[in-house]
């Protein structure tokens, strides 16, 4: 009687979880892209990383911005939804400077997916630096999830 009822709190907790999970933005990875478009030197992790903190050291060597974006949807929702990200950067003038960049993307499976999303050389030369983001996920007019820096 015990295991029985322990198992139905587990199950019952489990599907409450699930349905409170159906759409989301699981990571954002906003990365730097040098002169040729590269965020990265070679396909390793490690490289990655030690390639944007060289990128974010000097700035005279970016060219562009992008945000690989984690996302995951049920089966139950849209199959095509979008991904909105806003961008704030450094202030001049009165107020910063801010932009808006969308792509669609298609629900395949139940999986996480993966988006990039870039930000032309012209619009990041606008901003200057980036101050703060937010990451959308949208099924229509209808907000889904979203993942925001700390200073949005």
């Amino acid at each position: 009687m015990r295991w029985s009822a322990i198992a139905l709190i587990i199950v019952l907790t489990a599907s409450s979880i699930s349905h409170a999970t159906e759409a989301r933005v699981i990571k954002v990875l906003p990365q730097f892209l040098d002169r040729r478009g590269r965020d990265s030197i070679s396909p390793s992790l490690y490289d990655r990383d030690a390639y944007q903190a060289q990128l974010r050291k000097k700035p005279e060597l970016r060219s562009g911005l992008q945000f690989a974006v984690q996302w995951k949807a049920s089966s139950s929702a849209n199959q095509e939804l979008k991904i909105r990200v806003e961008l704030r950067g450094t202030a001049k003038g009165d107020l910063p400077k801010a932009a808006k960049i969308e792509t669609i993307v298609k629900q395949k499976g139940s999986f996480s997916h993966w988006a990039t999303i870039v930000l032309d050389e012209k619009v990041y030369q606008e901003i200057g630096e980036l101050t703060a983001w937010r990451v959308t996920l949208w099924d229509g007019d209808k907000l889904l999830s979203e993942q925001k820096s700390f200073l949005w």
